[in-house]
């Protein structure tokens, strides 16, 4: 994947972006709160990065290009990873998660500018299946985007594991929780490897690439590590099963033509799931470029879905529609 010079220049802190934390059940979690352009009460767009991924990973390219479009806009990294406190590191339960976004939106709604009956989320890859089953639950959302999401983790794991390996997977992850009741730490594994065949959580090249690459140009505080635990967890997440349950929230999926990690015929299966009112926009390129080479594309898509069901009367410039 190539990038450009100018991103590896030092990103400077837009004036309206303050440090915040806020408690989720006893863990403080800590990101970035965008005001919307113009100031005063408006929309406030929550979001999380996907698997073992921290915000400097290009959220903030999106949180950018959604408060300049009128939202406010809450990102923060997710327990156990990046600025965010919790134990074990590189611990990736998607249960915990999915209860951190919620107590998120709680702090938003405290947060001055905020109004509380537009809110909206946003998740990509591992939290684009998250926020699929908070807005089944939590109906203080109004609006959810989910990118390049997980729909089905079993599925997916057996994409992206060769068959004759899943068994000696399922026998690792025993081993690991005979160990863990022994008193044993936590076995870990990397969450990207050069060598595909090699053992680590997402191993495709392009995650990889984007991973590495990106950890060296704009996120130092990425890990290239997560326990084994979390790989098991992924494999048994159905985050598809609450798609059906969205409706009446507005929900927009954006699926990359030629995704390989989270593969697109999966993600589309699933969508046909969900009851209107929804979308399903397919990007151009491959799971990762969504964030560097199709940025323009894709942030204007959700852009104008957020504004279409949370800014009532608002203009939407129709890129991408």
């Amino acid at each position: 994947m190539t990038q450009t010079l100018d991103e590896k220049a030092q990103v400077g802190v837009p004036d309206n972006r303050t440090d915040v934390e806020f408690d989720s059940d006893g863990v403080t979690l800590r990101g970035w709160y965008y005001r919307a352009s113009g100031g005063g009460t408006a929309p406030t767009i929550v979001m999380s990065h996907g698997y073992a991924a921290v915000k400097e990973m290009y959220l903030d390219k999106y949180a950018e290009a959604f408060s300049a479009g009128g939202f406010n806009v809450l990102v923060y990294d997710n327990r156990n990873l990046g600025a965010s406190d919790g134990e074990p590191r590189g611990e990736i339960t998607p249960w915990q998660q999915i209860d951190d976004y919620r107590n998120a939106i709680t702090y938003a709604e405290t947060l001055e500018g905020t109004d509380p009956d537009r809110i909206g989320i946003w998740g990509s890859s591992y939290s684009g299946g998250h926020v699929l089953v908070v807005a089944a639950q939590d109906r203080r959302v109004k609006c959810v985007s989910a990118q390049v999401p997980v729909v089905d983790g079993d599925a997916n794991f057996r994409q992206l594991v060769r068959a004759d390996f899943v068994g000696g997977a399922r026998d690792g992850f025993n081993a690991d929780r005979r160990a863990r009741f022994n008193g044993e730490a936590p076995a870990m594994i990397d969450v990207v490897n050069k060598d595909p065949m090699a053992p680590s959580a997402l191993p495709t090249p392009d995650s990889y690439e984007w991973f590495i690459g990106t950890h060296e140009l704009r996120a130092p505080s990425y890990v290239n590590s997560c326990t084994l635990r979390s790989v098991e967890r992924f494999s048994e997440y159905q985050p598809g099963a609450y798609l059906r349950l969205i409706a009446p929230t507005p929900l927009l999926m954006c699926v990359a033509a030629d995704d390989v990690l989270t593969p697109t015929k999966i993600a589309i299966d699933g969508f046909q799931e969900a009851r209107e009112p929804k979308k399903l926009v397919v990007l151009p390129g491959g799971h990762f470029d969504a964030y560097v080479k199709g940025f323009e594309i894709s942030s204007a898509v959700q852009l104008d879905w957020f504004r279409e069901h949370l800014m009532s009367g608002a203009t939407v410039s129709g890129k991408g529609a």
